[in-house]
């Protein structure tokens, strides 16, 4: 394409005047092919493509025979279309490629409301009507219907034409069981269990789900569905809606009378949980405009739209929860973890500022494990969250949590260095104190190999580098043991690190290398204590 030194710009449009110039089918299939490829949501595979080639929008029948092969598809599209050998899956011949089609709309008219007709003819067909008792994993024949039992509504939000909510309409007609709505929640929930509540998702839970506004307006209009009807797992049209951030169909729904806002689905959670948990400020906020919703709510864990948002850092979500005077932003959910915990945790850093901003928050109060929000922070590696809690002056910074480990202690553990170095700035430490197994710090450093910190530790005035943990074993027998040669050296380092200490059973480090096979360790320790025998005595006169 770059023959004649033509750019870019030129090459394309000469190679897009090509493909036009064939004509008739083939010059359809390769236009229709860079679209697809182009626009589709996720990439295709090669026989994805080409059944959607094959789909006569608006026929009631899917003719195979209609298929064209990869082969021809190629063909067709002049060499702007290639085969990924490894994923078999198509793609453009160049990312620029897609740049130049995404600067010229006018090749593909409405390109997305095309894709929506071609998804809901192909689900509309008799062949896939027929699957609708049959699990879609045994149905590999019609490897179209994954692509458009998830993605038609998507496209449809983007581009929604009157012959699209015509066959969305026909679809629903027909909704019972259909085929396509078990991907649709697999996409979302895990399957155990889901299939049997195929029934219960119709056509208002999936105009919702997709937040197509018009379609869920015509078929409330229709009338013949229960708009506070639980589906699968006891979610609501509305709850759809909310999960996914559609704001117009939250806010449709909520101007009718008869919407139930506050409705628990099968597990105690309510459509303010949907939209906290997943981020959607906006669904949030008319959410809490209604005098009907409780923004403090407890579902069958214990837990509240606020401890949701905290978990998964939606900072603007926790900041509208937070406004409220009714809600708790300390209450504790499951294990006793207040949203404090659950964003200290994740390591959300603008969720636990707004807490911690608070005057009714426990920065250090530990869960049912016994761990601190300091204590998940520093096991997790969260060094932005570790700073934010050890700049308070209620958070103890050597608290003990689960199984007796010290802040200190998690983060060598996970080999955390930085939230170390910010634990050991702090002058109320003790970086000697003993966990679990009476382990000081510099064991479990000795043990994980972790010789920045081993270095950092062994720095310091207050560290006892010989002292007995568990088994009453010194962190150079663990060392040894473990084989980690440059550790082992820095303890030797040391003059008050004795290489012959026994432990219970009876075995010095030395002897622990030698039964680990670690040759270089043992050379190390016996060179050591060579150099540190005494010269021998000169003989009497």
């Amino acid at each position: 394409m770059m023959a004649n030194g033509l750019g870019l710009e030129d090459a394309y449009g000469a190679t897009l005047g090509r493909i036009k110039a064939q004509g008739g089918e083939r010059s359809r299939l390769g236009m229709m092919a860079l679209m697809w490829i182009c626009h589709s949501e996720r990439p295709l595979k090669a026989d994805e493509l080409c059944h959607a080639l094959g789909v006569e929008v608006g026929s009631t029948d899917f003719d195979l025979d209609n298929v064209p092969s990869i082969r021809t598809v190629l063909s067709c599209c002049q060499g702007l279309v290639l085969v990924d050998k490894e994923g078999s899956t198509v793609r453009l011949v160049h990312f620029t490629l897609r740049e130049y089609l995404s600067g010229h709309p006018a090749l593909f008219q409405k390109p997305h409301s095309v894709i929506a007709e071609t998804c809901l003819t192909y689900l509309n067909s008799q062949q896939i009507m027929n699957l609708s008792a049959v699990l879609i994993h045994d149905n590999l024949a019609f490897t179209f219907l994954r692509y458009s039992a998830l993605y038609w509504g998507t496209h449809g939000k983007k581009e929604l034409s009157d012959d699209a909510k015509s066959l969305a309409q026909k679809l629903f007609g027909q909704y019972d069981n259909h085929i396509s709505i078990e991907p649709l929640l697999e996409s979302r929930y895990t399957p155990f269990g889901l299939h049997s509540q195929l029934s219960l998702f119709n056509g208002l839970h999936c105009a919702a789900f997709f937040g197509l506004v018009e379609v869920v307006r015509s078929l409330i209009e229709m009338g013949g569905f229960d708009i506070n009807q639980g589906g699968p797992l006891g979610i609501t049209p509305m709850g759809w809606a909310a999960q996914n951030g559609h704001e117009e169909v939250v806010e449709l729904l909520l101007g009718r009378g008869d919407v139930n806002p506050d409705k628990l689905d099968n597990y105690g959670q309510t459509t303010l949980v949907y939209a906290a948990q997943n981020g959607h400020a906006g669904v949030v906020q008319l959410l809490l405009r209604r005098g009907d919703v409780n923004p403090d709510r407890r579902d069958d864990l214990n837990r509240t739209p606020i401890g949701y948002a905290s978990e998964n850092g939606h900072e603007g979500v926790a900041q509208l929860l937070l406004g409220r005077r009714d809600v708790n932003p300390d209450r504790r959910g499951d294990h006793g973890q207040a949203p404090l915990m659950y964003a200290a945790k994740n390591g959300h850093e603008g969720v636990t500022r707004l807490l911690l901003g608070r005057g009714d928050v426990s920065p250090d109060r530990p869960d049912d494990l016994n761990q601190t929000p300091l204590g998940y922070a520093a096991e997790n590696g969260h060094e932005g969250v570790a700073r934010l809690l050890l700049e308070r002056g209620d958070v103890n910074p050597d608290k003990r949590g689960g199984y007796g480990l010290t802040p200190l202690a998690y983060a060598i553990m996970n080999e955390h260095e930085g939230v170390v170095r910010l634990l050991l700035g702090r002058a109320d430490l003790n970086p000697d104190k003993p966990g679990g197994g009476n382990q000081t710090p510099l064991a479990y450093a000795a043990i994980k190999g972790y010789e920045g910190v081993v270095r950092l530790l062994l720095r310091r005035g207050d560290i006892s580098p010989d002292r007995l943990g568990d088994l009453s074993r010194t962190p150079l027998s663990h060392a040894a043991e473990n084989g980690h040669e440059g550790v082992v050296r820095l303890l030797l380092g040391r003059g008050d690190v004795d290489p012959d200490s026994l432990d219970m059973l009876g075995q010095t480090p030395l002897l622990r290398a030698k039964i680990g096979k670690h040759k270089g360790i043992v050379k190390l320790i016996l060179d050591w204590k060579s150099s540190r025998l005494p010269p021998p005595r000169s003989s009497e006169a």
